[in-house]
Order: structure tokens, then C-alpha cells, then sequence
């Protein structure tokens, strides 16, 4: 399947790393795919590859608030954490070769943990682009009963599921129902900079509009 729509959209704008501007590899290759190879497996090797990049994420004091769950596809924990997905993400993730459960601990023994979110945040995000990295794809899902995976997993109050992180290999999405397949082949999009980054004061565009890419 095409990235994003990638080969659908000849057009070629605002497609990442096509100003000139030279974005990282992982950066620029990153994308969340509903499609998956059902057969493929999660290596020891991979698994642990995606978690130590996780573990050196920066974090406020160093805090390092992020917690996982790892749930490969065939293992009694897939289906739990399967379960407790919307209906509308179990119609595709479970083709993925692994679901992972972002959690955050909001204390310590010291109290209460200053933006823990955010430490979650930047230790998923280098989880999902050492999967890149790997040449594997993850797709983040806000659509499951935290309630559901605390009871399943008894993990503890003072702990949070924020998001599940389904991760494997790309599918050529020939299994996906046909609105999703759509959402998949649509060429992403992004607010240009002019709407998101200021100077001087705010709503005071710090950058031109970008130029129409050109060949």
C-alpha cells in the first residue's frame, strides 16, 4: 500500500522532507498504517530495540515516568489488551505482531510527578521511530477502556494507560474494510508552519508561507 497516499497524490506537497529542508529519515518515513502483516512476528531483538530507545527519552528531572505493557500477538496478554480496544480499532489491530500499552506513573516516592504526560509523550515517540528505524510501522490508538487493561493487568492507581501502540509489519491492506483502506490511502496532511510557529507576538507568522515544491 502507498505511504499515505503517496503514490495516489502526484502532487507531491506537503509531503515530509519534500522542502528541501532535509528531515530525518525516521522522521520523514513515519506514518500510522491500519494495515498489517498478520503473519509477521516481533523478534526478542526488535522488542527490546523499541523499549531502549524508549528508556533514553528525555524527561523532566529525569523522572522517566513511562511504563509499557508488551502484548505480542498469540500470547494470553494480546487478548486482554485486544479486548479492551474501541470496536472500531479491533476491526484492524489485531493483525498487528504486537500491542503495546503506554502508561505513565503520575508519583513516586517523592510525590506527585511534574509532566509526566509529557515524558510519556517523547518515550513513545522514540518507541514508534526506532520501529521505523527497524523498518517496522506503529499506529497509536486513543480508542480503548483504560478501566478495562487497569483490571486485567492490576496496575496500580498511581499509574495511567494513555495510549496503546499497535506495531509490525506493513500490510498491503487488501483485508481492511474499505473505509479504512481510504483513511490509509489519503495523503497526510499538516497546518504549514505559518499557522503554528510565532515571533514578536502571538498569530505573527515566524516563517513565509513555503514555496509550492518543485521538481
Amino acid at each position: 500500500m502507498a505511504r499515505n497516499g503517496a503514490e495516489q497524490d502526484g502532487s507531491g506537497q506537503d509531503e515530509p522532507g519534500q522542502d528541501g529542508l532535509g528531515l530525518a529519515g525516521v522522521i520523514a518515513d513515519r506514518w500510522s498504517p491500519r494495515a498489517f502483516d498478520a503473519g509477521a512476528v516481533l523478534g526478542d531483538d526488535e522488542a527490546r530495540s523499541l523499549f531502549e530507545a524508549a528508556r533514553w527519552a528525555a524527561s523532566h528531572g529525569n523522572t522517566q515516568p513511562a511504563r509499557f505493557l508488551l502484548a505480542r500477538r498469540g500470547e494470553p496478554a494480546h487478548e486482554r489488551v485486544f479486548a479492551a480496544l474501541s470496536r472500531g480499532n479491533r476491526s484492524w489491530a489485531g493483525a498487528a505482531s504486537a500491542l503495546v500499552v503506554a502508561a505513565l506513573a503520575t508519583s513516586d516516592a517523592k510525590g506527585p510527578l511534574p509532566n509526566a504526560e509529557f515524558g510519556l509523550g517523547l518515550a513513545v515517540q522514540n518507541l514508534v521511530l526506532q520501529a521505523v528505524h527497524l523498518g517496522l510501522v506503529a499506529h497509536q490508538m486513543g480508542g480503548f477502556d483504560p478501566e478495562a487493561l487497569r483490571e486485567a493487568f492490576s496496575i496500580p492507581e498511581d499509574v495511567r494507560p494513555a495510549v496503546v501502540i499497535a506495531v509490525g509489519r506493513e500490510g498491503d491492506g487488501s483485508d481492511l474494510p474499505d473505509d479504512l483502506r481510504a483513511k490509509d490511502e489519503r495523503p497526510r496532511k499538516r497546518k504549514p508552519l505559518t499557522e503554528t510557529v510565532f515571533s514578536q507576538e502571538w498569530g505573527k507568522a515566524a516563517f513565509t508561507p513555503e514555496a509550492p515544491a518543485t521538481s
